[in-house]
């Protein structure tokens, strides 16, 4: 059986969860302006920017390479929870399951926290963890910071 395993980490920010938790569930679409350093690209492939049950084509950068991710998206607005649920691409062909939850935390009246939380199973224990893809979403995640405050 290969390894599997999960990844929890929080990213603290500034502004509202409301206002972070708008831009990661309704637009994409401005990620590429916001962290072109990242997203060179996002598409959707089904359904519409918002939609609950989505799928979306994402071109990013990962230590230098470039590679491609497809997405099925699920959230639950009370909690602020967004789920991200690996279909194919170039992480795919590392792991059976990829799935990365989003959740936004109110913490006071200007500043929130996202929690990152990764669940994988490798395709074989050759592979290694995706410690890379946990850093890129924590930086994703940072490095927006500062276009949402702008918004």
């Amino acid at each position: 059986m290969a390894t599997s395993g999960t990844y929890v980490t929080e990213v603290p920010l500034k502004g509202t969860a409301e206002k972070h938790y708008k831009r990661w569930r309704n637009e994409n679409h401005l990620f590429p302006d916001a962290i072109g350093h990242h997203i060179q690209g996002v598409n959707v492939h089904d359904g519409e920017w918002d939609s609950h049950g989505s799928i979306k084509i994402w071109n990013y950068t990962l230590d230098g390479k470039q590679e491609i991710f497809k997405e099925r998206r699920e959230m639950d607005d009370e909690n602020m929870t967004m789920k991200i649920i690996g279909l194919e691409g170039h992480v795919m062909e590392q792991f059976k399951v990829y799935d990365a939850y989003f959740q936004f935390i109110p913490k006071s009246e200007d500043d929130c926290t996202c929690k990152i939380t990764m669940i994988w199973e490798k395709r074989n224990d050759a592979f290694p963890e995706p410690g890379s893809y946990m850093q890129f979403v924590k930086s994703m995640v940072a490095d927006m910071e500062d276009h949402v405050l702008k918004a």
